[in-house]
């Protein structure tokens, strides 16, 4: 009702109120007084009628939206608290609004979805946003919630999802953004605009780049895990389940007296009975095995570091060998097995005059061996010859097969060692875990929520900033499990891994370029490069689905100013402005963008598990993969014998840690979350999901060929199965 239908309502009444009057003087009776308190009644009550009239009136033209609330269904996720939101439109806003319903303090425990109404005087229009806060009561601690997201339904019939996905545990105001993804140049609204702005100068404040060690990829600054934001920690069963993990390994070592022992070993039997009741059927197979020839080979291709092994066109001038020492039955020739491509080479020379450590006061052994390799008519990978330093001389012999037992042994000794080095600092850290952390910095610091390409990359970062913090803390500080306990530790991992940054490629970072530059696309039983291909296509061709969708031409693509500073710190604190590795530095067309996503949630899911998943089940039984070496290279032949191999191998306690650190690597928490899949809804349009629905029925039809592949196999390959290997780098 408006002002002017009001009064035009009192004139009647008071009209009526005379005609009362005058009817009453007509009959002969006391006519009413205006002022008597008969009148002043009728006057009251009616104003009361129209009061209500007018309030009921004006509720006719209220409108409604339909807020419904998503409680996340994680451990610790609750809230008591009262929570509170406010709409935001094109039109106006909404007051701000506290939930309160039916289900009362039960409206926010976890997995609870909550619906509430909310009551506007007009429609908001199209809503761009909510603003979230959280109240204690008097007589409740602050408490943290994490709400998953808000659905809100407006009076026109329309549906709008606000991704949240993160803790709220102060009163602070937060603003979250319509699930629509969108460019920096689309967000035109002014409201989008500033809220856009306020989250990416808060991002600023949360995210830091910090220097670990000079020359390697730079790392998240952080004092501790818990000083992290709390978005990108560990959740309460993620922690639980890590920190069970490596108590109960340390416990049971502890228990058998192994974990401070610096003796040597004397007899293999007492090694096997390390972890014997943590074996699994891989492990088992290694044990029985390991000594083989076509085991050693077969490791190149699909072991925990399958990205060393190259063919060989012609013999390095470093590595002397002759046909009459590889072939002496004259069966082959090298020169016409490489002109058919079957030799290959692995070439450690990443290592070579790396300074080892001192482990119990006795100085450790590291080479930078030479492996030749043949592909034999019946597909295995049989090694020829092992040249243990890169320099040769007298003192440098080359081992055969045909050397005595323990001589060929202890020389693929020697090279399964400087393969853990190699694996774990190279192959490992550097190339998965350092680079997935760069990537998530980045995203963090120059994509806001809204951005469609944080959407796409946000899964694959989940857990990464702890666990990079805690290997840091754990394993390569001075302190650290490898800085302790194997040959690389201190002084030469950061020779290696400055080494490892400077020779880094793009190209090696993107598999199907890779493995033809290392001449391996022919290469029979190669399940790592059949599975990865297969992935690596997946992967490219759902990215160019969704940059297609949000990107219409390379000029979307240059003038993405976010995704131009997204892409310029990797550039700069990843790959520390070296522009000889090929890193783009910034993008300018979409096809750059889909191979460089595609190489981003590749290298964080799929080359991560590829080169950790299996560390336990290789490296379990140390004589396969020894974390160091005590005594050094055999210098001649006919000096090696099960005494000195013992010897060679790591003292007990080296040894153990060893293990119970690779066990601890390998162990998926009950909460990981498969390579395709997003329990965290960030997209609001349907494309997306149609695009991700397609992109996981791939995906699930590549693991059912790998699970039929790998039942037919004496020793499966099972880390690249998209079923089995998680979206990050979590562990």
């Amino acid at each position: 009702m408006t002002g002017n239908e009001g009064n035009e309502e009192m004139v009647v009444v008071q009209n009526r109120t005379g005609g009362v009057a005058k009817a009453c003087e007509q009959e002969g009776q006391k006519p009413l007084d205006p002022d008597s308190n008969r009148v002043t009644t009728v006057l009251s009550a009616t104003k009361s009628l129209l009061s209500t009239r007018t309030l009921l009136t004006s509720r006719v033209n209220m409108v409604d939206y339909e807020v419904k609330v998503s409680t996340d269904n994680r451990v610790n996720g609750t809230t008591l608290n009262n929570i509170f939101i406010k709409l935001v439109g094109t039109g106006g806003e909404s007051q701000r609004k506290w939930l309160v319903g039916l289900k009362g303090a039960t409206a926010f425990i976890r997995g609870a979805v909550s619906t509430f109404t909310l009551t506007c005087p007009a429609s908001l229009g199209k809503l761009i946003l909510i603003q979230l806060d959280k109240q204690s009561l008097p007589l409740f601690p602050e408490d943290s919630w994490f709400p998953a997201k808000v659905e809100v339904k407006s009076p026109e019939g329309n549906i709008y999802k606000f991704p949240i996905y993160r803790w709220i545990d102060d009163s602070q105001t937060y603003y979250f953004r319509e699930g629509t993804a969108l460019k920096v140049f689309e967000d035109t609204h002014h409201l989008g605009a500033y809220s856009r702005q306020q989250e990416m100068e808060q991002r600023g404040k949360d995210y830091h780049w910090a220097v670990y060690m000079k020359g390697i990829p730079h790392c998240i600054k952080a004092d501790n895990p818990m000083s992290l934001p709390s978005e990108v920690q560990f959740s309460f069963t993620k922690a639980t389940e890590f920190k069970f993990t490596a108590s109960t390994g340390l416990a049971e070592l502890n228990l058998k007296g192994l974990i401070d022992s610096k003796e040597p070993w004397t007899d293999m039997e007492s090694i096997s009975r390390v972890f014997w009741c943590k074996q699994t059927q891989i492990s088992e197979y290694v044990e029985e095995h390991w000594k083989e020839d076509a085991f050693f080979g077969y490791q190149f291709l699909n072991g925990v570091n399958p990205r060393l092994i190259r063919r060989c066109s012609a013999l390095p001038s470093n590595l002397s060998v002759t046909d009459d020492m590889v072939f002496p039955s004259g069966q082959y020739s090298l020169a016409e097995e490489m002109k058919k491509g079957n030799i290959f080479l692995c070439d450690y020379k990443n290592l070579d005059g790396v300074k080892a450590n001192t482990i119990n006061g006795k100085q450790q052994y590291l080479t930078a061996p030479l492996v030749l390799l043949h592909r034999t008519p019946d597909a295995n990978m049989m090694p020829l010859a092992i040249q243990l330093k890169q320099t040769p001389a007298d003192d440098n012999p080359v081992f055969l097969p045909s050397d005595s037992e323990y001589d060929w042994l202890t020389a693929k000794i020697f090279v399964r060692s400087a393969e853990f080095t190699e694996h774990q600092l190279n192959t490992h850290l550097l190339r998965t875990h350092l680079l997935a952390e760069v990537f998530a910095v980045s995203l963090l610091r120059n994509l806001p929520m809204v951005h469609p390409l944080y959407k796409l990359l946000i899964p694959h970062t989940r857990y990464t900033l702890q666990i990079n913090f805690l290997a840091r803390l754990s394993l390569i500080s001075e302190t650290g499990v490898f800085t302790k306990f194997s040959a690389s530790g201190g002084e030469g991992m950061t020779t290696i891994l400055k080494r490892s940054l400077s020779s880094m490629t793009y190209s090696s970072l993107c598999l199907p370029e890779d493995i033809a530059e290392r001449g391996l696309e022919a290469v029979p039983n190669f399940y790592y490069k059949d599975d990865g291909i297969r992935l690596w296509e997946i992967i490219h061709r759902f990215v160019k689905g969704m940059i297609g969708h949000y990107y219409k031409s390379d000029t979307d693509v240059e003038k993405d100013s976010e995704l131009q500073k997204w892409i310029g710190e990797i550039f700069e604190h990843g790959f520390l402005s070296q522009s000889d590795t090929g890193i783009p530095q910034r993008f300018s067309t979409m096809t750059e963008l889909n191979k460089f996503v595609t190489m981003v949630i590749f290298t964080g899911s799929c080359q991560h598990a590829a080169v950790n998943s299996g560390q336990y089940d290789y490296g379990g039984w140390m004589p396969n993969t020894p974390i160091t070496l005590q005594l050094p290279p055999p210098t001649r032949k006919g000096t090696t014998s099960e005494k000195t191999m013992l010897r060679t191998f790591p003292d007990v306690n080296a040894t153990v840690q060893g293990m119970a650190t690779l066990w601890l690597l390998s162990k998926q928490s009950s909460d990981f979350v498969p390579l395709g899949q997003y329990p965290e809804e960030h997209f609001g349009e349907q494309i997306p999901w149609k695009l991700i629905k397609a992109f996981q029925a791939e995906l699930k039809k590549l693991s059912s060929d790998i699970k039929a592949r790998n039942s037919t196999l004496k020793l499966p390959y099972p880390y690249l199965d998209p079923a089995e290997l998680e979206n990050s780098v979590a562990i």
